[in-house]
């Protein structure tokens, strides 16, 4: 399989979800092995997506230092994964990234609208060789080896709603774009006086997030999937994992994970150099399973 990139440039401007502010996103193709790069529009501060680069993991993943930062990649970036796009640039006029329905679904649309191109340069995946492992007050998130992508969660709130949930999720991209690029990110009205306090969730609303009250759902059309939440953490977490600039070939588990523990996890995965391979696709992954996984 051949490295990827989109076949022209596409543009969309949403409302940022802690900022409330209207966000410019332009997608651009980018030349093979120069991978995913975001630039800060108003200061041409261009951040290479990379574990080193997030600074900030408090209910959003942020690349970039302040104030040339940007925020709520999560979403973008499980659609990249996705899609296995390797190489393009993000332009975002502002310090978010539109959050557009709360899901990750906009940006599957973006991409079919722009074209997904092969070029003329091997892929490169991460193929995990050992267990890694983080753990922080009772939360857990790992990494294992497996023939093809798979991603596990388990939450549980103390909500009638929500309760306990788990999702065992086999990746392809035709099956992201059924079963998780629609879950919407949630909150709950008791904590937005808070967050808006702290400048954050200012653009929140019941049309780019799932509204909780102590005891229902306030969005008049309810859910789009039963267990939603949950399955709205497993796309959190792939566009987590997607800040390691490539695509993962194993297994992540979580138990309560939060972007922070997500991060912490990549960290350790790079950390630990005897936990996986770099590998160009069809070297020595099996190139005809994970081509059927990506198409």
């Amino acid at each position: 399989m051949l490295q990827q990139t989109i076949e022209k440039s596409v543009e969309v401007t949403g409302i940022g979800l802690h900022s409330g502010e209207p966000i410019r996103l332009i997608l651009e193709p980018a030349a093979t092995d120069s991978g995913v790069r975001f630039i800060h529009a108003y200061s041409a501060t261009e951040i290479e997506l990379k574990p080193e680069n997030v600074t900030e993991t408090k209910l959003a993943t942020v690349i970039g230092r302040r104030p040339n930062s940007i925020s709520t990649i999560e979403h973008f970036l499980s659609a990249l994964y996705a899609y296995s796009i390797d190489n393009l640039k993000v332009t975002v006029f502002g310090n978010e990234m539109p959050v557009m329905d709360g899901s990750a679904v906009s940006f599957c649309m973006l991409l079919d609208e722009a074209g997904v191109v092969k070029q003329n340069a091997k892929k490169s995946v991460i193929v995990i060789k050992k267990e890694v492992k983080v753990e922080q007050d009772g939360k857990v998130a790992l990494l294992k080896p497996a023939k093809s992508p798979k991603f596990n969660f388990n939450i549980e709130f103390d909500h009638p709603v929500i309760g306990a949930q788990s999702f065992a999720y086999n990746f392809s991209k035709s099956s992201f774009i059924k079963e998780i690029a629609r879950a919407r990110t949630f909150g709950f009205l008791r904590d937005i006086q808070y967050l808006q306090s702290i400048n954050l969730a200012l653009g929140a609303s019941l049309e780019n997030a799932i509204g909780l009250d102590e005891h229902s759902v306030l969005n008049p059309e309810g859910l789009r999937f039963e267990n939603e939440f949950v399955r709205h953490k497993i796309l959190d977490a792939m566009g987590d994992m997607m800040v390691l600039g490539s695509t993962i070939i194993g297994e992540y588990s979580a138990v309560a994970s939060s972007h922070e523990l997500n991060h912490l996890l990549t960290l350790k995965l790079l950390e630990s150099s005897d936990a996986y391979e770099v590998v160009h696709f069809g070297t020595k992954v099996q190139m005809q399973e994970l081509t059927k996984v990506f198409a």
